[in-house]
């Protein structure tokens, strides 16, 4: 029941956050008819405010010394405004241009904070459920099966959903869509808050100040490797979603295909469930860099098989599985960085340290992917709701292609350096093991 339960945390979350992740430019620019480039933008100050709020959150939750634990109590603070959050982000009224902006850019800001909050504990309650390296990634593993689902429910019926609840009033579809996910989203975290229970117990003889979190940081390479990893994976993978809603719409010039294309995404329960299969004979490491690969293989066959319908989806299922394996491997291998922060520096400061590896990096990667988007097809001339031209085709292609490629590749390069230190992990965790008694 606990790993189901710890499962359903991420399968709760994706109910919202995938509509966020995956179609909220597409409703500023199509729905709400906001200029493609103030989109981006919007996108971009809303993840600078991330920024601002991921060490408030990381530091809170180090703080925190509740009788539901350190991370547990956070889903049941924060469930219900950040629902409420998402609700007004998917209510633009009927303002001008210039009000529609300012109103999602402030609504935006209100609803990554609350993200943040409600993602973060996600990923710090990880190692405080075991202790045990290996342990965490079956029960990673089991998350981002969750997480998948979750996602795969989204993406799979926001488009239906919304023309039928709308019946040709995008906007209304939206709003009815979005209530409906969000109250099942509620439920979900609740259910999970009641079934999940903290194990490991650290020192708390001294507080977890900002101070002592950045102490925590310091000469931890390991987390440092992680962290600029997984920002660069985000990048990457935000683009790819983003953008691929322009992709099939106006280059394959057939909207139906994104929802056929999102649903079957769902394969990258395939590479999530091979993970600790995997993980018997080769490094978490290895594993990570083995799902990049995968997933700059897949987008190439993407790229080169133009309009071939055939071609490309065997390049898509590819390059899902790809980033199934890599989006996981983050997750799963940040409780060993704050092990390794604990044995150095003599802090365990898992609320600043995985928020920053986990939320931030999801957030910021999510702004500047949309940024990049933004530009680069206002740049080539796209228009929203009209027939594209060359140029502008070109701009979506470079979008959804070569930001796609050029993120998971280099995100391949800081993980090269991270072998030595998975090795030390049976150490550390011996050590400390001896130091929590």
């Amino acid at each position: 029941m606990e790993r189901l339960s710890y499962a359903n945390f991420d399968f709760s979350g994706q109910l919202i956050s995938t509509i966020v992740g995956s179609y909220l430019m597409y409703y500023f620019t199509d729905v709400a008819l906001i200029p493609i480039a103030a989109a981006g933008t919007i996108l971009l100050i809303a993840r600078v405010g991330d920024a601002v709020m991921t060490p408030f959150w990381g530091m809170a939750i180090d703080l925190t010394h509740s009788k539901y634990g350190k991370a547990r109590p956070y889903f049941l603070w924060l469930s219900i405004p950040y629902i409420a959050a998402a609700i007004l982000l998917f209510w633009t009224p009927g303002l001008d241009t210039h009000g529609k902006i300012l109103y999602c850019t402030i609504v935006y800001l209100i609803y990554g904070a609350f993200f943040l909050g409600i993602n973060a504990p996600i990923t710090t309650i990880l190692p405080l459920l075991t202790s045990n390296p290996d342990q965490r990634v079956v029960l990673n593993s089991w998350r981002l099966v969750g997480s998948n689902l979750g996602v795969f429910v989204v993406n799979s019926l926001t488009l239906p959903l919304v023309a039928f609840f709308g019946k040709g009033n995008d906007i209304k579809g939206f709003r009815i869509f979005v209530i409906i996910f969000a109250i099942l989203c509620l439920a979900g975290q609740l259910f999970s808050f009641f079934h999940v229970r903290e194990r490991v117990i650290v020192p708390n003889s001294e507080r977890v100040t900002l101070g002592r979190s950045i102490h925590a940081m310091k000469n931890n390479w390991p987390w440092f490797i992680i962290v600029l990893a997984n920002f660069l994976f985000w990048i990457a993978q935000q683009g790819r979603q983003q953008s691929m809603v322009y992709y099939f719409t106006y280059y394959f010039n057939n909207k139906s295909l994104v929802t056929l294309f999102n649903s079957i995404s769902i394969i990258q329960v395939v590479g999530v469930i091979a993970i600790p299969f995997f993980n018997r004979f080769m490094s978490k490491n290895r594993i990570w860099i083995m799902g990049l690969v995968g997933a700059v293989l897949g987008q190439f066959i993407i790229m080169l098989s133009g309009l071939n319908l055939t071609g490309t989806i065997i390049g898509w299922l590819i390059a899902n599985v790809g980033s199934g394996i890599a989006v996981s491997m983050p997750f799963a291998m940040l409780g060993s960085a704050v092990d390794y922060g604990e044995w150095k520096n003599g802090v365990n400061a898992a609320g600043i340290l995985t928020t920053i590896g986990s939320s931030f990096c999801i957030s910021m990667g999510q702004g500047l992917a949309g940024v990049l988007n933004g530009k680069v097809m206002s740049f080539f001339g796209y228009v929203a709701n009209h027939a594209q031209t060359a140029q502008a085709l070109s701009g979506i292609k470079i979008s959804f292609h070569w930001i796609t490629i050029i993120g998971y590749g280099i995100a391949i390069i800081p993980l090269l350096m991270y072998q030595k230190y998975e090795k030390m992990e049976p150490k550390i965790t011996s050590d400390l093991s001896k130091t929590r008694k």
